[in-house]
């Protein structure tokens, strides 16, 4: 082993944290006269150091043979639209000094930093998520520090190392942005949670529920696990086509990726062939058993089997030859819970299908799929009926309700999708966590409040109470 390694292992977890925190602490200082002109300096060499093509393309290379998931032609994809996105977003908002004015209410709101981030990033996205915390946390003139996933440390390391080299480059301060060195722990990790101002957590609801005890304020986001309904007023060609593309975006990495089809029983038929003419290939048989085995070791889900590309799973799962060019597969399901394993998430090109009697039999099998993983954070229509997606609105517990999108490509922010862009997805007290919105820059945002004197606005007792005694008396 080499020595200096050998060092950093036998440090404890709190030595190796302080140093960091000190550097960032300095890197804010540096920075705290920054004006916005500056401040969006900072978030454009953040993003440029991902965007750049030959950039892009190294790291997604290396999160594929850092991690095995994914692939790469997508995580290029992933890196510059994320990041160009976020980018968009941020350069339109204002996050220094006065951010607000409100001359009837005589409050202006002036922004300041949150100070030093924990940034806990997944292996599903070792680059952007990284990149689009940072953009988010430096928009706030902060600095940040990425507790990276052991799987993608290779790869998150490496986008760190790009995004310092880039702030070095205006000369702003590389400590800015830090990365907790080698080898990656979970005492580590919760060392630099608990001696920074905020944790941003993505990835496991282990890492979530840590954050949230830390004694450190947390955001922590919850499973996805997407159903969707298609009725019988949609389009199924075009349907098809969306899912297919959203479902095997990066081989379904994404907490958005769609896990679930409930499709009205009137259209089933017209609906599965739609999909199978979109690549989809439906597992009949003991091809069902076979690929439940595989795909999950007990209740767990199969690492060697999760965001593989569609061939290696074909192979894996032994299906037919019919089955070898299919983009992914469909398995027929109608249970829900950890007996029908099919109903939850599957990080994979896998897709349950269920068959619903009627729109309000679907909203049932929706609010069960929910109930047993991904409540709160969201589900997917295919309709031209338009009173139709008000009513998941409103009887869901879910944050995101989207109608005719291709769910990855319209969840986390999109083009045609006035959702911001983030790779962070709040789900609301349903799964625990503190935000029901996706992750954006408000989130890195101290706020004071100047507060001036106002016309007196003192209602009458009657205004206030009146309705109330004319009904039940005083």
């Amino acid at each position: 082993m080499d020595q200096a390694l050998a060092d950093l292992e036998a440090r404890p977890a709190g030595a190796v944290v302080k140093p960091l925190v000190e550097r960032a602490r300095g890197a804010l200082a540096a920075i705290a006269d920054a004006d916005q002109n500056r401040t969006d300096e900072l978030v454009t060499a953040l993003a440029w150091s991902l965007y750049r093509p030959d950039r892009a393309e190294a790291l997604a290379k290396l999160a594929v043979e850092d991690t095995g998931l994914g692939n790469v032609k997508d995580k290029i994809i992933k890196n510059q639209r994320k990041t160009f996105g976020t980018l968009r977003d941020l350069l339109r908002a204002k996050t220094v000094g006065v951010i607000e004015e409100d001359s009837a209410r005589g409050i202006v709101k002036f922004a300041k930093p949150v100070g030093v981030v924990a940034a806990v990033t997944p292996s599903t996205n070792p680059s952007a998520t990284a990149v689009n915390k940072a953009m988010m946390a430096l928009k706030g003139r902060n600095a940040v520090i990425v507790a990276p996933s052991p799987t993608g440390f290779t790869t998150t390391s490496a986008t760190v190392t790009a995004m310092r080299n880039e702030l070095a480059r205006i000369d702003a301060p590389p400590d800015l942005v830090q990365v907790l060195p080698p080898p990656p722990s979970k005492d580590a990790t919760q060392s630099l949670m608990e001696a920074v101002d905020l944790v941003v957590v993505t990835g496991s609801q282990d890492n979530v529920r840590r954050a949230y005890r830390s004694g450190t304020p947390a955001i922590g986001v919850g499973a996805g696990n997407v159903p969707v309904i298609i009725d019988e007023t949609a389009d199924l060609d075009d349907v098809a086509r969306k899912i297919a593309a959203s479902k095997t975006f990066d081989n379904a990495t994404s907490c958005s990726s769609e896990n679930a089809l409930v499709i009205v029983g009137s259209i089933y038929r017209e609906a599965v062939a739609a999909l199978q003419r979109a690549g989809g290939y439906m597992c009949k048989g003991d091809a069902v058993p076979r690929i439940r085995s595989l795909l999950w070791r007990g209740r767990t889900l199969n690492r060697q089997l999760i965001a593989k590309d569609a061939s290696v799973l074909a192979q894996a799962f032994a299906l037919p030859d019919e089955a070898a060019g299919a983009r992914f597969f469909m398995v027929e399901e109608n249970g829900y819970g950890p007996e029908h394993p099919f109903s939850g998430e599957k990080l994979s090109v896998v897709l349950a299908v269920y068959r619903a009697a009627d729109f309000e039999d679907a909203i049932g099998i929706v609010r069960h799929i929910l109930d047993y993983q991904g409540r709160g954070h969201s589900c997917g229509i295919h309709t031209r009926d338009s009173s139709r997606p008000s009513r998941l609105a409103q009887s869901l517990d879910v944050v995101r309700v989207l109608v005719n999108f291709a769910h990855t490509f319209g969840n986390g922010g999109g083009f045609d999708s006035g959702l911001n862009f983030t790779l962070s997805m709040g789900c609301g007290t349903w799964q625990k966590n503190s935000i029901s919105e996706n992750l954006n820059y408000r989130h890195f945002l101290n706020i004071t409040h100047l507060v001036r004197p106002i016309s007196e606005d003192r209602p009458t007792e009657e205004v206030l109470f009146g309705p109330y005694w004319a009904k039940y008396g005083r």
